[in-house]
């Protein structure tokens, strides 16, 4: 098992909400299901731990978290309108 830290705590959320966004297969189910709400909650903790960290981050941290948050809204943007 990998070591924790804070780029695979993001990425575990990030994924999370591409579960949820129909992107990719539900490891529990096998099967690839679109729950928006879920998604979009996921979306929001990523959005919450941006605002609550900061000045707190390394700016490779930073821009993980940028990235994850900037390609996870447009996918959710485009999930939406199908």
């Amino acid at each position: 098992m990998p070591q924790a830290n804070f780029a695979l705590f993001l990425s575990g959320l990030a994924t999370e909400a591409l579960i949820y966004l129909g992107e990719v297969e539900n490891p529990l189910t096998k099967k690839k299901e679109k729950n928006l709400q879920r998604a979009k909650y996921s979306i929001d903790l990523l959005n919450i731990i941006e605002e609550k960290t900061k000045g707190n981050l390394s700016d490779q941290e930073k821009a993980l978290l940028e990235q994850l948050l900037y390609d996870l809204r447009m996918r959710f943007v485009k999930a939406s309108e199908k």
